[in-house]
């Protein structure tokens, strides 16, 4: 009894330090007292502890009043102090010892209350991250999101700002400070953070989950994902250019050239739409003037335009680019000059603003119509961004690794666009400029621009799994859409800009004023206008393969690790047609409930990305929400790793009979085993190389090119006459004489020669062996 006693007036009196991670008495009271995860670990408290509480109780009634703490102390009235249930706390403790046992400490970085609660739901405790580190690394978020394109594995993060992690969830009791005191010391098994950097994947062991991969930035920066679909097709016969705009590195080596020359082309592109849409009287193509541009008409005097001229340059520069296409271009020959020149480029560039853009009066070209029709169906056919092209040629600028619409600008003049990429010197040196087609043409609701935002989750890299959610949710623009502006207001929908701005007061009213819709309202629109069944068959249907395509390319560049995953938010416009245009991947897609319809979806995928990384771990068959399974790649075995200094062992293959030096046959034969006269005699009999012959051969053999040695014979039970130097054969030769050597050399001189060719091979014929107990080998000598 006196031990509970002295338990429950210990948990309701105690004071907790949070920041200085330990337990004080009042101010009248300052013996600190035993941690209180130390007393825990135990079930039981301290006798000193408990008189400390108890001198504390006496002290307070007596006198109730509390001095002012030092400065930079932070204390807390007991008075103010929750009153903990011991049973409670032992149904803590006996959690703590379970979730401990059954590896279930997690830790969050961020304010993910979905994701705390889902975990806790599940039997996990969560091991809070010391307050000390938050604001340093609440610091190191804010100069890392700053300068994030610096970083080569930084990735496209649209957590917004007000997504402190300085933000404290509410813990009323007091319980999950202490039952996070009492893992403290734990293995944390399950990472969630909203930054890449937070956790080094390096460090962790094979059990430990977390929920970014590594170097994922080949994919989840705009630099990234220009580079990485340009190579699509060493992955997938799929074309890039159905569901990528063209995109370019202006600061790379070589491609800066290729987007001016994109960029010329498609000033003459949208010159011929120009002249087919003004014959057809289109008004929706942007060619009715606004006053503004009459005013300027008519205050500046323009100098005067041949259209005929103009549209014929066009014509030809398409035509060239078509057979270019074909490989009809290669005949042309080096030596011939190039067909056009800067100055004409220049004078055409400047026509097609007045035209286009000036919208200066111009004589009518019927004749021509036809041809610019013929043409641009040409181009259609090899074109797939033609008909979002539009005809002002504006292109959107980019820096390479920012998120949240930062940086971004939109231009339709080349040198505005070439003096924008060339201003950040670091940005030029590490080519983290991009430029891309902007769609001009995109499907509007209600006359006002929107793109879509896409989750995906990739569970493993190989094989490679992506899961792909069923519920997204559009992002409208608050003003309406109009290419007489160029302002971020018009063009960008990300919700971190358009949440500071007014609503125009001439946008629809089924808009929201909160700018967002979700899937199910954007499917009641698709119905009234009799499209309803294209938001699966096409919409949809794109979306997965341009997320496929995506990951595809980067699979060899991310670095693969079990018990990972990760979540991504893809943006994605759509074209008349419906098609679906992916513009970029998101690393850390914000989950922030700033609306009523991100507070329910942003909430159900964060659920339902644990049920897929979590409860199938443990049941295959376990619901996953509204996550599809899309795509799983074959698994492909990855050799070890040996570091990068390579050893090859290996041993030297010996001779089974090895080589004496080179002595005579006779003089080896008497050093052993004394002179033989028998042996002697029967080398005697042998017929004695032509000297001719040998000497000619030597003397023409100095000056060769390639050569062949002949080693001394292996040595046999009866001694035969040997030659007494090396001879050395050169190829090839031209007069054929014969040398006749020891059966024994000619051996060994077929096993030195094998390598030759047959050609040479069949030049060494054996000599009469019945006359001769040894071999003739045919040689050619120079004349």
């Amino acid at each position: 009894m006196r031990a509970d006693s002295s338990m429950k007036t210990t948990e309701s009196k105690l004071t907790v330090q949070l920041d200085e991670g330990e337990h004080q008495a009042p101010d009248r009271c300052c013996t600190p007292c035993t941690h209180s995860a130390s007393a825990g670990d135990d079930g039981s408290q301290s006798m000193d502890q408990t008189a400390v509480v108890q001198q504390c109780k006496q002290d307070e009634e007596k006198s109730p009043q509390i001095t002012t703490p030092p400065e930079g102390k932070l204390r807390r009235s007991i008075t103010s102090l929750p009153v903990f249930n011991p049973e409670r706390l032992r149904i803590a403790k006996a959690q703590v010892d379970k979730a401990v046992k059954m590896h279930k400490v997690f830790s969050v970085h961020g304010p993910y209350p979905v994701i705390r609660e889902a975990l806790r739901a599940r039997g996990w405790v969560e091991q809070f991250k010391p307050r000390s580190k938050r604001h340093a690394h609440k610091h190191h978020s804010d100069v890392s999101r700053t300068n994030s394109f610096h970083s080569n594995d930084a990735g496209e993060s649209d957590d917004s700002d007000d997504n402190s992690e300085s933000e404290k969830e509410p813990d009323p009791d007091g319980l999950y400070d202490i039952m996070s005191r009492l893992v403290r010391h734990e293995m944390v098994y399950f990472y969630w953070t909203n930054r890449r950097d937070a956790i080094n994947t390096n460090n962790l062991y094979k059990e430990q989950i977390t929920n970014h991969f590594a170097k994922a930035g080949s994919f989840t920066t705009k630099v990234g994902l220009c580079v990485n679909l340009g190579k699509l097709h060493w992955f997938d016969s799929a074309d890039p250019d159905t569901f990528f705009p063209r995109c370019y590195r202006p600061a790379a080596q070589g491609e800066k050239h290729a987007f001016i020359e994109d960029y010329r082309r498609t000033a003459c592109v949208s010159l011929l739409k120009y002249i087919v849409e003004r014959e057809q009287g289109d008004k929706t193509s942007g060619i009715i003037h606004t006053v503004q541009n009459k005013k300027k008409r008519q205050k500046r005097r323009y100098k005067s335009v041949v259209l005929p001229k103009v549209i014929d340059f066009a014509l030809k520069v398409c035509q060239e680019f078509l057979e270019s296409l074909e490989h009809n271009d290669i005949d042309i020959g080096l030596e011939s000059p190039h067909t056009l020149t800067e100055e004409q480029w220049t004078d055409f560039i400047e026509s097609y603003y007045l035209i286009v853009h000036r919208g200066i009066e111009t004589e009518n070209c019927n004749h021509l119509v036809n041809c610019c029709k013929n043409m641009l169906q040409k181009l259609r056919e090899v074109s797939p961004q033609l008909d979002i092209d539009g005809i002002h040629n504006i292109w959107i600028i980019k820096p390479g690794a920012k998120s949240r619409g930062r940086g971004i600008k939109c231009a339709k003049r080349l040198h505005d666009i070439l003096r924008l990429t060339d201003g950040d010197p670091t940005l030029i040196r590490d080519s983290k400029w991009v430029v891309q087609k902007y769609l001009e043409r995109p499907l509007l609701v209600h006359d006002t621009k929107f793109d879509v935002r896409q989750w995906f989750l990739v569970t493993d890299w190989n094989p490679l799994t992506v899961w792909f959610y069923k519920k997204c949710y559009l992002r409208f623009s608050t003003q309406l859409y109009s290419l007489d502006t160029l302002d971020s207001s018009v063009h960008l929908c990300n919700n971190s800009i358009q949440k500071h701005l007014m609503p125009s007061q001439q946008r629809h009213r089924g808009i929201p004023a909160d700018n967002m819709w979700s899937d199910e309202q954007f499917k009641t629109f698709l119905s009234s206008q009799g499209q309803e069944a294209q938001w699966e068959s096409v919409v949809i249907c794109g979306m997965k393969k341009a997320v496929i395509h995506a990951l595809q390319t980067a699979q060899d560049l991310v670095e693969s690790r079990k018990n990972t995953f990760e979540l991504y938010g893809a943006d994605f416009m759509l074209g008349h047609d419906l098609r679906p245009w992916l513009i970029e991947i998101n690393a850390s897609p914000t989950m922030a409930p700033s609306t009523p319809v991100t507070a329910r979806l942003c909430a159900a995928v964060q659920e339902d990305t644990l049920r897929v990384v979590l409860d199938r771990r443990t049941d295959r068959t376990a619901n996953t929400g509204d996550f599809e399974l899309i795509y799983r790649q074959a698994a492909v075995k990855v050799p070890q790793y040996l570091g990068i200094k390579l050893l090859v062992e290996g041993f030297e293959i010996k001779s089974s009979c090895p080589l004496p030096p080179l002595r005579s046959a006779k003089h080896s034969a008497s050093k052993r085993c004394g002179p033989d006269k028998n042996k002697e005699s029967a080398a005697e009999k042998a017929p004695p190389l032509p000297k001719t012959s040998f000497k000619g051969t030597v003397n023409h053999l100095k000056n060769a090119d390639s050569a062949v040695v002949l080693r001394p014979p292996v040595p046999c039970a009866t001694p035969v006459s040997t030659l007494s130097e090396t001879l050395t054969l050169n190829l090839p030769l031209t007069v054929t004489k014969s040398i006749y050597l020891p059966i024994s050399a000619h051996s060994l001189f077929s096993r030195r020669t094998s390598g030759l060719s047959k050609a040479y091979a069949d030049r060494f014929k054996p000599c009469n062996m019945q006359k001769y107990p040894h071999l003739a080998l045919e040689m050619t000598v120079p004349k």
